[in-house]
């Protein structure tokens, strides 16, 4: 499978038909994006959004976010998804090595990232690829509750 990773800037409707393939897979409880809503999120100045392409077919995506505060630019990847035919494959690898060349090239130090523990493939990735496990607590505060 030959694979190349591309910056996104533009919502196509094939860009569109994908995003609606791929979320559910990454997410059960998101809820799905309008055109007009994944362009906001693709034309936000914070992101850049990757995505991988097999023989024009988009099989992944990764949300690259960077910010600037007080003690440097900081950088974190989002929204990591393959889709199921394409795992094992090399998409996460390439995505991912992507998002750390843009972030290294804006100027970054660092770049963030969380897996679910479950998420073995992802995480033994993660970890080959030179990412650590930080001993840090992650807290999540739900603004809107069902």
């Amino acid at each position: 499978m030959s694979i190349e990773v591309e910056v996104l800037t533009e919502v196509t409707d094939d860009v569109a038909a994908a995003f609606a393939r791929l979320l559910p897979q990454l997410s059960t409880s998101a809820a799905p994006l309008s055109p007009a809503a994944l362009a906001e999120i693709v034309g936000h100045q914070a992101n850049t959004v990757l995505v991988a392409l097999s023989d024009g077919v988009v099989v992944g995506t990764l949300t690259l976010v960077m910010y600037p505060i007080p003690t440097g630019l900081r950088a974190h990847i989002d929204d990591v998804v393959v889709d199921s035919l394409a795992r094992g494959k090399g998409v996460g690898e390439a995505l991912t090595l992507a998002a750390i060349r843009v972030a290294s090239e804006a100027g970054c130090r660092t770049v963030d990232l969380t897996s679910r523990p479950s998420r073995d493939a992802a995480n033994r990735l993660y970890q080959r690829l030179g990412f650590q496990l930080r001993d840090s607590n992650v807290y999540r505060y739900a603004i809107h509750q069902k």
